[in-house]
C-alpha cells in the first residue's frame, strides 16, 4: 500500500475524530449555526463518513428509515423549531412548560415557544453528541426537501409541495384516495417509490398522529425553505449552566447517595451486594412473577406473555407482590434518568422461585438494578454508586460489592438478532484504551439456550449513529477481533478497575459478568437499528442471560 493512500476505514475513523473535536468545539463556543460555516465541518464530516443508520445521508434521495430513527429519539415538534437550546436541569420541570420525552430516548424537553426547544441534557456528554448528530442529520435532509420543491429563481415551489401543504397547515381530514395523491406528491419530493412511501406512513403513523409523516416532512421542508430564500437560520445553543455541570459528576453523585441513603435505611449496607445494569423488568420478572402469577404458562413463556402489553394488569400485580416481598423501587429525581430497584434476598420465597440459595447461613445478598446508563454516563454513575458512604456522623462505610453485572443491548458483527454475545474485553473506540477482564459467564453457560453465542472483544463506540460498514469491518476482520459494538462497557469498566484495582473502595476480587444481546447487524443490510427493534424476539436472550446472573448470585 502506497504511504499516501489511506484505507476507507482510517478515512471512516478521522470523519468520526473530527465529528467530535468539533462537536466539543461547538460546545464550548456556546452557539452555533448548523447550516451555516459554523456547521459546515460537522456536516462535512457526517457526509464523508455515511454511516449506515442515517442509509442514503449522501444521496439526493431523502433517507426514510433514519428519519424514523431520529425522531422517534428527538422531541416531538422539533422539526418545526428554529432555535433549539440544549441546558442542563434548570428547573423547567416546575414551571407550566409541558414535560415532552421522545418515544425511545429518556430526556425532558420544553416547548418555550413555536420557534423554540429546550432539550435538557443530564446525561452526560454522550447524550451532547446524540442530539448533534441526530439534528445534523435532520437538517441535512431538510435542505434535501427544500431543493426538489423549489422551482425557480423566483422562490416558485412545485404543484406537489403546495398540495402538501394545503393538507398540513389547514390539518385536514383526509380520505383513503386524498391519501394516495400524498403519496404520489411526496414520491416525486422525496425520490422515494409510491410503495416505500405508503411503508413509511404506516411506521410513522401514530394512533394521536395519523399524519405524522406530512407533518415532519412539511415542517422540515418550510423551516429550510426559510433559511434559503429568507434567510431565518437554525440555531443551537448551550446554556451557561450546562457547559459549568457537564463532566462534574453532579447528577450521579445525587443518584449514587439516594441509593445508599435507602440501603441504610434498611440496614443493608454490610451484607453483600450485587450490582445488575439492565432493564427495569427481567430482574424482577424472574425472581417473582412464578410467585404471583396465577397463569398456566411457565418459564420463557411467562416472560414472553408478560412482555405483551395487554397483560399489564399481571405486570402490577406483580409489582405489588414484590414490594411486599424485597424489593423497592427508587424512582430517579437526580436527572440521571437511572431508576433502581433493591432487592432483598432475605425476603424472597425462594421455594416458589426457580433459584436456590447455596449458601443458607451466610449473609443473603442484596441486589442493586440499575437501569440502562447512556454512554459516557456509565463511568459516572458505576464511579459514583462505588465510593463508600458517610453517614450524618461523617462514618465511612465501604460498599461489600460481591459483584458487577453489566446486560445490555449491542450490535453483533457475526450473526443475528437475538443472539448473544460474551466479551473477554472493551476497547474504547477511536484510542488504544483497553480493558481485559475475568468475565464469570462463559460461552459453556448457554450451551443448552438454543441461541448461537459469540465470544470475543466489544469495541465501546463514541455514539452508535456515527458507525460505518468500513470501520465495523476492520474491527471484525483485524486482530481485535471484534464481534460487537456498544456504547458502555469500557466506561464501566474503567470505574470498576478504578474502584477495586486501584482506589481500594470495593474488593479488589470483585467478580464482574458481561452479556449483550444483538439488537441488530450492521453488517448487515437491512439489519441496522434503523430498520426496526427486535420485538418479542428480545425476550428469550434477555431472560436467558438474567437466569444466569441470577444461579451464580444465588
Amino acid at each position: 500500500m502506497s504511504i499516501n493512500k489511506r484505507t476507507k476505514s482510517q478515512i471512516s475513523t478521522h470523519a468520526i475524530e473530527r465529528i467530535y473535536v468539533t462537536m466539543r468545539h461547538l460546545f464550548n463556543r456556546g452557539f452555533y449555526k448548523p447550516m451555516g460555516v459554523s456547521g459546515k465541518t460537522l456536516r462535512d464530516a457526517l457526509l464523508t463518513l455515511q454511516p449506515e443508520i442515517y442509509g442514503s445521508i449522501a444521496e439526493d434521495k431523502t433517507e426514510l428509515e433514519g428519519l424514523l430513527y431520529i425522531i422517534d429519539r428527538l422531541p416531538h415538534g422539533i422539526e418545526e423549531c428554529r432555535f433549539i437550546n440544549l441546558t442542563a436541569d434548570e428547573g423547567y420541570l416546575n414551571s407550566h412548560f409541558k414535560t415532552i420525552i421522545p418515544a425511545k430516548r429518556r430526556r425532558n424537553c420544553y416547548r418555550i415557544d413555536k420557534d423554540q426547544m429546550n432539550i435538557e441534557i443530564t446525561r452526560g456528554r454522550s447524550d451532547i453528541y446524540d442530539v448533534l448528530t441526530h439534528l445534523t442529520f435532520m437538517f441535512i435532509e431538510s435542505h434535501k426537501i427544500a431543493n426538489k420543491v423549489l422551482i425557480n429563481e423566483n422562490d416558485e415551489m412545485t404543484r406537489e409541495w403546495s398540495n402538501l401543504e394545503n393538507v398540513v397547515v389547514n390539518n385536514k381530514k383526509i380520505s383513503k384516495n386524498e391519501r394516495e395523491v400524498l403519496y404520489t406528491h411526496l414520491s416525486s419530493i422525496l425520490e422515494r417509490s409510491f410503495e416505500e412511501i405508503q411503508a413509511a406512513d404506516s411506521n410513522f403513523s401514530t394512533n394521536s398522529q395519523p399524519n405524522r409523516l406530512f407533518n415532519i416532512i412539511y415542517w422540515m421542508g418550510k423551516l429550510a425553505l426559510n433559511e434559503s430564500l429568507e434567510d431565518k437560520k437554525y440555531v443551537i445553543t448551550f446554556s451557561p449552566l450546562l457547559s459549568e455541570r457537564i463532566g462534574h459528576h453532579i447528577y450521579g453523585e445525587v443518584w449514587a447517595t439516594n441509593i445508599k441513603k435507602v440501603l441504610d435505611e434498611k440496614e443493608l449496607l454490610h451484607r453483600p451486594i450485587h450490582i445488575i445494569s439492565a432493564n427495569m423488568h427481567s430482574v424482577m420478572n424472574s425472581i417473582y412473577a412464578p410467585i404471583f402469577s396465577s397463569t398456566k404458562n411457565k418459564g420463557l413463556d411467562l416472560f414472553e406473555m408478560l412482555s405483551k402489553p395487554k397483560h399489564d394488569d399481571l405486570q402490577k400485580k406483580i409489582k405489588k407482590g414484590a414490594s411486599l416481598k424485597g424489593l423497592t423501587f427508587i424512582k430517579d429525581t437526580s436527572g440521571t434518568n437511572i431508576d433502581v430497584q433493591i432487592i432483598d434476598a432475605e425476603k424472597i420465597d425462594f421455594d416458589k422461585t426457580a433459584y436456590k440459595l447455596s449458601d443458607v447461613e451466610g449473609e443473603k445478598p442484596v441486589i442493586i438494578v440499575m437501569d440502562y446508563a447512556f454512554g459516557e454516563q456509565a463511568y459516572e454513575t458505576m464511579d459514583e454508586l462505588l465510593k463508600p458512604y458517610f453517614t450524618g456522623e461523617r462514618e465511612k462505610h465501604h460498599l461489600n460489592v460481591a459483584s458487577i453485572s453489566i446486560m445490555g443491548k449491542a450490535g453483533i458483527l457475526e450473526g443475528g438478532k437475538g443472539d448473544i454475545m460474551i466479551p473477554r474485553a472493551h476497547i474504547f473506540e477511536g484510542t488504544a484504551d483497553n480493558y481485559p477482564f475475568k468475565n464469570e459467564l462463559n460461552v459453556n453457560d448457554f450451551t443448552d439456550s438454543g441461541i448461537k453465542v459469540f465470544k470475543g472483544t466489544m469495541v465501546t463506540v463514541l455514539g452508535t449513529s456515527l458507525q460505518n460498514r468500513d470501520i465495523l469491518e476492520f474491527f471484525h476482520k483485524s486482530t481485535w477481533q471484534v464481534i460487537g459494538l456498544e456504547m458502555e462497557g469500557a466506561h464501566y469498566q474503567k470505574a470498576i478497575q478504578a474502584a477495586s484495582k486501584i482506589r481500594g473502595n470495593i474488593n479488589k476480587e470483585v467478580k464482574v459478568r458481561y452479556a449483550y444481546y444483538a439488537s441488530d447487524n450492521p453488517l448487515e443490510t437491512g439489519s441496522t437499528l434503523a430498520s426496526g427493534g427486535l420485538g418479542t424476539s428480545g425476550v428469550r436472550p434477555t431472560y436467558i442471560i438474567t437466569q444466569k446472573i441470577l444461579e451464580q448470585i444465588f
